[in-house]
């Protein structure tokens, strides 16, 4: 039977956990880089889902995957394996360092199994004194309570009572801070390979390298969250490729299923023997729908011309930003790398990125925030240069709009 009652954002306040502030646009219908609401205006996407939608909205290629397999198998359970996994899986390994890989639905379950493992490999190899996990200020992980405590923003974590233990946190890009940290207790070092949620901040490449370095003078693992800036975001198929820094464990989500939920890490065969059966599991994990569809979107990412495709639009975006302040002077900076761009704010605007994001979309253009003071774009990998260029008008329409308030 239809409903006999109105779906608009009255109705999130009705019966939604209030834990999000939703827009009061309701998108129904998305197409490359459009989308529509409930109206059927139109709006020009360089959120992305939040660098989800890597190939934009009902990209051919997906809704194929996703409309064959719909027919075949959906579920199985772990109790078997299903072909779409382990394809996925194979092209996985075969274009990274990786020699095995346990899927799961997120991002953040794909941290915790990585978190799980550095410690169980520390325990089995070097022993229970080796447990201490080093993260860094202002990175994510995800909302698990572990992986929000790895994370290093304290007003996600407070608040839930006793937090998960022996986890520690460096100064980004301060290679000194984290020489006073890391010790032969030490089990794992886990960093993002470019900050999204901490402001769109790209590591230095002695910062990196140096990472990499107190790793294995101290016997710990090198975990790569690259959730956000994986699949292509950055230019690369993984950001580490980018980098000459190879992690021991990676994790990836959010753009391996162009939209569908599916999460992956990624490791050594040595290092994955750690995670025997029966110690870690995950019922969704590996689901059927969820592969094939990453599988499509894995295939379409991981070609040379698309990639190289990215670094061109990142310039288009950069150029046009870097004009728009010209006009305007409202950013002291435009960082970040490849489609993972980030507006950063000059002391006339600071806190007043959410007024940007809402300003921008009355004009007809959905973009995010990193923080309180940056602006951030994630657009679609595969985003037309019209696309770009009318996005970018509508941003300067919604810059205008603050300026001259």
């Amino acid at each position: 039977m239809p409903a006999t009652f109105s779906v608009d954002r009255n109705l999130f306040d009705e019966v939604m956990v209030p834990n999000y502030s939703p827009s009061a646009v309701i998108p129904v219908r998305g197409k490359g880089s459009r989308v529509w609401d409930q109206q059927d205006r139109e709006y020009i996407d360089f959120a992305g889902g939040i660098a989800v939608n890597c190939l934009g909205h009902c990209h051919p290629a997906l809704v194929t995957a996703l409309q064959q397999q719909s027919e075949k198998i959906w579920h199985l359970s772990n109790v078997m394996t299903n072909e779409p996994a382990l394809r996925l899986a194979k092209k996985l390994v075969d274009n990274t360092f990786a020699e095995k890989v346990f899927f799961a639905n997120s991002g953040a379950e794909s941290n915790e199994a990585a978190f799980k493992l550095a410690r169980r490999w520390a325990l089995e190899v070097h022993g229970e004194e080796k447990s201490q996990i080093i993260a860094f200020k202002q990175g994510f992980h995800g909302r698990t309570f572990f992986t929000v405590t790895v994370g290093g923003q304290t007003s996600y974590s407070d608040g839930f009572g006793p937090k998960p233990g022996d986890i520690a946190h460096a100064e980004y890009n301060n290679l000194d801070s984290l020489k006073a940290l890391i010790s032969d207790k030490t089990c794992a070092v886990v960093m993002e390979p470019l900050q999204g949620e901490g402001g769109i901040v790209s590591p230095t490449d002695e910062f990196v390298k140096g990472v990499r370095q107190l790793c294995d003078e101290n016997n710990a693992l090198l975990v790569f969250d690259e959730v956000q800036t994986g699949v292509g975001r950055l230019g690369e198929l993984y950001a580490y490729m980018g980098l000459d820094v190879t992690p021991d464990i990676l994790t990836t989500a959010k753009a391996l299923g162009g939209g569908f939920p599916i999460g992956a890490m990624l490791t050594t065969t040595e290092i994955a023997k750690h995670l025997k059966i029966g110690t870690h599991g995950s019922t969704y994990g590996g689901n059927p729908l969820a592969c094939a569809v990453a599988e499509a979107a894995f295939d379409t990412v991981n070609d040379a011309q698309l990639l190289a495709g990215v670094n061109e639009k990142a310039q288009q975006y950069v150029a046009g930003l870097n004009a728009i302040n010209a006009k305007y002077q409202v950013f002291s900076e435009i960082r970040g790398k490849g489609l993972l761009i980030g507006a950063v704010l000059n002391d006339s605007y600071q806190g007043k990125a959410k007024d940007f994001l809402n300003a921008a979309m009355s004009e007809g253009l959905m973009v995010l925030v990193a923080g309180a003071s940056i602006i951030r774009f994630a657009p679609s990998l595969v985003i037309p240069s019209e696309d770009i260029s009318e996005g970018l008008a509508r941003f300067e329409q919604a810059v205008a709009s603050i300026v001259n308030q």
